[in-house]
């Protein structure tokens, strides 16, 4: 072969590979697009790039892939639901404690199931590759009883009910599935 032709081959072989290395990156996304659901463009505005965004997802991923997330067994199952139902029924006089008996069950159930529970930010981003479209419950949730207690009188009754309702959203989802 002439030169001309070494060149010519040469070209199509990077224009190949360059096609082959962003058809992986765009599969790559979609698959982290589709398993993280809304989370995924939450990540990106709090990232400010789409690559840090799914650099930062997929290490998500491969930290939740390494743990051991197991179903409730029934009697579990029956236990936090009856304490749940307790809990629920304490809202009515006392919200704000009845709001923290949620955070602890929802924490306890996540222990049961095998989610590591020492951090909230770590806990939110694992259950939001498991439960991408319940995660922002367990967000507001947290954060409604974060500014209950940080200033006492900012949350009404009305917001700490909402915050209730996120937190049976989570715990429905996790006790479920």
């Amino acid at each position: 072969m002439d030169t001309v032709s070494w060149i010519i081959v040469g070209i199509a072989a990077a224009v190949i590979i360059i096609l082959a290395i962003a058809a992986a990156r765009w599969r790559s996304r979609a698959n982290l697009q589709e398993r993280f659901g809304p989370e995924y463009e939450r990540q990106v505005a709090a990232h400010g790039s789409e690559r840090d965004a799914a650099r930062h997802l997929r290490d998500v991923a491969n930290r939740r892939d390494q743990l051991n997330i197991r179903q409730l067994e029934p009697t579990a199952r029956d236990r936090y639901t009856r304490r749940w139902e307790a809990v629920q029924t304490e809202f009515v006089d006392r919200p704000g404690h009845a709001l923290d008996d949620a955070d602890r069950l929802i924490t306890d159930v996540m222990r049961d199931r095998g989610y590591p529970v020492a951090d909230f930010d770590e806990r939110a981003e694992l259950v939001a590759t498991d439960h991408p479209e319940i995660v922002e419950h367990y967000r507001a949730a947290h954060a409604a009883r974060r500014d209950h207690h940080g200033r006492p009188g900012a949350v009404n009754t009305e917001e700490l009910r909402q915050a209730f309702v996120h937190y049976r959203a989570l715990f429905d989802e996790l006790v479920r599935r």
